[in-house]
């Protein structure tokens, strides 16, 4: 018997190689614009409005600033330094990050560390016009001016809004209803501290805007921050006495966002962490949500579609 085996019989159709496989050409991405999503008014915008949280809890480095933006920019208006982070960066690195930003059409606030200017110069105005000088020659756009620690005469307070004006910034006065917030304090000591009537928030955001305040951040803490029951009625007060697009609240907890997005529309203006960006957005647009805002949040096109700042 012959050892040697037939040769095998070559196959009908030869393998041949996708020829997909070596395309040059790239795939045209996914266009998903064909699906409805709400209409937000476009940048520069007033109202619909979200602030980011910058460095202070976590490092945000250039690199990925650019990058986060480069995804979500369109969502993203202003970058928000928080703690005086800034006051610590090299200042060319500070630069370079407030240009990222810019470069985005965000523009960037210093958050309230006048408080801590204030507060180490004795109210000097030397000091403070220092402040502002330099906040405005490094290329910040927005001076928040917040005293939740300090005991400052209204009448000062109002002048701190001129004053930051006269140098091209926007000043952007940050007032509440609790004494001493803007230090994570617990429950206990905000509770032990008190908290003001929303009338007293109301009358000194309208001496602030009669100054020339850009506009009002509204601190969380005392309404749904720190506290064992938001104060609802504090934030229905707020937004019935003062205009939409001149008030802004702190909102960095999913939950504190979806209610004001409920309750004011898919425009409020809202200050988030950095981190929070993307399901902000998406409440927003109406195309995700919790059992509460799935599917019911909604704006009108005709007229989101034609606002602008």
């Amino acid at each position: 018997m012959s050892l040697l085996r037939a040769a095998p019989k070559a196959l009908a159709k030869p393998f041949l190689q996708s020829s997909r496989a070596f395309s040059t050409t790239p795939s045209k991405p996914s266009d998903f614009s064909f699906l409805p999503s709400n209409t937000l008014p476009p940048k520069p915008r007033k109202t619909g409005l979200t602030e980011i949280r910058g460095p202070y809890y976590a490092p945000v480095t250039q690199t990925y600033l650019d990058d986060v933006l480069k995804d979500w920019g369109a969502f993203v208006d202003g970058v928000k330094f928080a703690g005086g982070s800034f006051s610590l960066m090299p200042p060319e690195r500070l630069k370079a990050l407030i240009d990222v930003a810019h470069k985005h059409g965000c523009y960037v606030s210093t958050g309230g560390f006048i408080e801590r200017v204030l507060s180490v110069s004795s109210g000097s105005q030397n000091v403070i016009e220092k402040y502002l000088k330099t906040c405005k020659d490094i290329g910040f756009d927005v001076v928040e001016l917040s005293s939740g620690f300090l005991s400052l005469p209204t009448d000062d307070w109002a002048e701190l809004v001129k004053l930051t004006a006269s140098y091209g910034l926007k000043p952007k006065p940050e007032v509440g209803i609790q004494w001493g917030a803007g230090g994570d304090a617990s429950v206990a000591e905000l509770e032990a501290a008190g908290t003001r009537d929303p009338k007293w928030l109301i009358d000194r955001a309208n001496k602030f805007i009669d100054a020339g305040a850009y506009m009002i951040m509204i601190e969380s803490e005392g309404i749904t921050e720190n506290v064992r029951e938001w104060r609802t009625d504090a934030i229905s007060a707020i937004t019935s006495a003062l205009p939409k697009d001149k008030i802004m609240f702190e909102a960095a907890d999913p939950d504190v966002f979806a209610y004001h997005i409920q309750n004011q529309g898919a425009d409020a203006n809202l200050f988030v962490d950095h981190s929070q960006i993307v399901q902000l957005a998406c409440l927003r647009k109406g195309i995700w949500g919790t059992g509460g805002t799935f599917s019911r949040i909604v704006t009108f096109e005709g007229y989101q579609g034609a606002k602008k700042g």
